[in-house]
């Protein structure tokens, strides 16, 4: 049996995760394990998912919570250490791109575990965003790199990969969605909302960029305004934005919006089932520029770069940054356009979990090379 630790902390993480358990399953040559760093710890993040997506309970959970990126990535790597002594697994997976991603990616290599991205190679190309720093480290020490997307591939060439390293997979979050949708359809979520299918829009906002700044956070209301004046729209706020709602003094402003749901966060079948029926859906989330692609629903994403591509090119996602004149001009455009013609990425077929269990149970990685000291002064011993 091969003894692969799966880790999650985040709820992105946790959609990545679900269809790999199953798969380790499947195929009946894994002793598979969960550990939960806990960097998401409510249970709308973390325990709703769980139970939705039949994810079983983590075999390990860190109890990290939250903290300053240095503080909750040192926490991680110091509680991820003993589960590594004591269970000493043939892999580590990570996925995506969080704090958890690189830093038990980073106590695995330092202990000779073979690691596997999955996710691996997306680049915004923007290093003032955390998350792409975690994902060029978790990439430079990964053994097996496991791409979702095309632009993956010709990123890890670029960054000079060897190519027996890179392994283009396909996606597991439309694993989950493709599984999850008939289940989804079920649910009474629009009703609860007293909304219409197709007559109602869809924002999610929580990058620090977007939320932690006032002047930007004020021109996004002034789309919003504008956008929930010609349909009601549906906000299910992550606790980060509704934090940074009141410090910024911006919650009379967002409560003057009359057709504007602020809602806590769904879990994952209810937001499916909201994503699927809307008009447009507005978010800074890249996972969600990928599910809209696949359900076929407008996406204006709220950032000035992307690292999913193929949601532009293939999907039907739109960037339009935090500009008011340009989000409701994109938005205008969407409203009067059918989002037809759009074409599905290869290997988003809902198998991608499959291809990488079989690639673990088969994948032999070359030993690891020294890292050389380039540059480092030598100290003599009598000095």
């Amino acid at each position: 049996m091969i003894k692969v630790l799966n880790v999650c902390g985040a709820r992105p993480n946790f959609m990545k995760i679900a269809p790999l358990m199953q798969a380790y399953q499947a195929s009946g040559e894994f002793e598979a394990l969960l550990a939960h760093t806990g960097q998401h710890y409510d249970s709308n993040m973390s325990d709703l998912f769980f139970r939705q997506l039949g994810i079983p309970e983590p075999d390990l959970n860190l109890g990290v919570g939250s903290g300053s990126h240095a503080v909750q990535t040192a926490q991680i790597m110091t509680r991820f250490e003993p589960v590594l002594e004591d269970h000493q697994p043939d892999w580590v997976v990570v996925v995506g791109d969080v704090n958890s991603t690189i830093a038990c990616a980073l106590v695995a290599v330092k202990m000779g575990i073979r690691v596997a991205h999955v996710e691996a190679g997306l680049r915004s190309f923007d290093r003032s965003m955390p998350e792409e720093i975690n994902r060029l480290l978790t990439d430079s020490i990964a053994d097996l790199l496991l791409v979702s997307e095309p632009s993956g591939l010709e990123n890890l060439r670029r960054e000079g990969v060897p190519d027996e390293k890179i392994h283009y997979v396909g996606n597991v979050m439309i694993d989950t969605l493709l599984a999850n949708r008939d289940q989804a359809e079920r649910s009474t979520v629009l009703a609860r909302q007293g909304i219409e299918s197709g007559n109602y829009n869809v924002v999610t906002l929580h990058r620090p960029r977007n939320v932690d700044d006032p002047t930007v956070f004020g021109r996004i209301a002034e789309a919003l305004e504008v956008i929930q004046d010609d349909l009601p729209t549906v906000f299910p706020m992550h606790p980060r934005t509704r934090h940074s709602l009141a410090r910024l003094g911006l919650a009379e402003r967002f409560e003057g919006m009359k057709r504007l749901q602020i809602i806590e966060p769904l879990g994952y079948l209810d937001f499916l089932k909201l994503m699927a029926n809307a008009s447009v859906v507005l978010t800074d989330s890249g996972g969600i520029q990928e599910e809209t692609t696949i359900l076929g629903v407008w996406c204006l994403t709220l950032r000035e770069n992307t690292e999913r591509p193929i949601t532009l090119t293939a999907g039907t996602s739109t960037l339009v940054g935090s500009d008011p004149r340009r989000i409701i001009e994109a938005y205008r455009q969407c409203r009067t356009t059918p989002p037809g013609g759009r074409s599905v990425p290869e290997k988003w077929d809902g198998l991608a979990a499959h291809r990488i269990a079989r690639l673990l149970s088969t994948y032999i990685p070359a030993p690891r090379e020294p890292v050389p000291l380039v540059g480092v002064p030598m100290l003599s011993l009598t000095q």
